[in-house]
């Protein structure tokens, strides 16, 4: 059986919604320069949507990006090579999993 998707009921696609949500997260933005990042690439949605996707799928994305960013950034001498090569796999795993919802 099919995993249903988060994004099912939404009317603007999937691709928007990941990277109003990923701009939001990443850089120290407010939701009215997301909405204008995104006005600036054509896409015409407001600040309030984009309020909306980050309470529905933000600690979704919050989750991946700090898995991915946090272990990238971590001190490599600390760690053994074989957890070091488990927690990578896992945070890639983790990403992969969230993009191809």
């Amino acid at each position: 059986m099919t995993k249903p998707t988060p994004f099912r009921y939404f009317l603007t696609s999937r691709e928007i919604i990941r990277l109003a949500v990923m701009l939001y997260i990443r850089f120290p933005l407010s939701l009215r320069s997301v909405e204008d990042l995104l006005h600036e690439r054509g896409i015409d949605v407001s600040h309030e949507p984009v309020r909306f996707w980050w309470q529905r799928f933000g600690p979704m994305f919050a989750a991946v990006h700090a898995s991915v960013f946090n272990h990238f950034n971590s001190q490599r001498s600390l760690t053994s090579r074989a957890n070091y090569k488990l927690n990578r796999a896992a945070a890639f795993a983790g990403r992969r999993c969230l993009c191809a919802a």
